[in-house]
């Protein structure tokens, strides 16, 4: 049987050729954030995300494990991992043809209020947060604590932007969404 490290190389190798092939599908791009504001949550996300999926070499404080690791705990970050990547695949093909990578407007671009959209405003981010978490529990490193940290922090810099320009786009209608559903935690405001 394999082991949770690998189950975890393959989940998410087959989550990012799959978001890579669907990323050839989008409407065309209308507007974007400024290079400036992609790079500093871009920074963050990479550098969480290296930390988490990187294994730090040596004997240092980065490779110490902050709890004692259990095998149901590794693959209970591989079971948080399959859910959250999951809800990240629901809400993009949901989402359609307005995904994008980067905080962006699409040509055409329609407030999507159902489905994932219905749970949480940002659900990809959702997703994608919930399946860095059980990385984090299954790699189980002061590395992997530190880079979903960094991770946390860029997305929520990234759903500032993502809010700014959603807001100016739509309005009205955006600030009504924003008062009946919450950004990130389904049933959170």
């Amino acid at each position: 049987m394999p082991s949770s490290f690998t189950c975890l190389a393959i989940i998410w190798s087959g989550w990012l050729v799959s978001w890579l092939l669907a990323a050839r599908w989008t409407a065309k791009t209308v507007a974007r954030q400024s290079t400036s504001s992609r790079i500093a949550q871009s920074g963050l996300l990479w550098g969480g995300a290296a930390l988490l999926f990187l294994r730090p070499t040596g004997s240092g404080f980065l490779t110490r494990s902050p709890y004692p690791l259990a095998a149901w705990v590794g693959w209970s970050g591989v079971a948080l991992t399959v859910l959250g990547l999951g809800f990240t695949g629901w809400a993009r093909v949901h989402l359609g043809r307005f995904w994008s990578g980067a905080v962006t407007l699409k040509a055409e671009h329609a407030l999507i209020r159902s489905g994932p959209y219905a749970l949480t405003r940002h659900p990809i981010y959702t997703g994608l947060l919930l399946a860095m978490t059980g990385t984090a529990l299954a790699r189980n490193s002061v590395a992997a604590v530190v880079g979903l940290g960094l991770f946390v922090v860029g997305v929520v810099l990234k759903v500032r932007q993502e809010e700014g320009l959603l807001t100016e786009h739509f309005g009205a209608a955006y600030r009504v969404y924003r008062a009946e559903v919450p950004a990130l935690v389904p049933g959170l405001w």
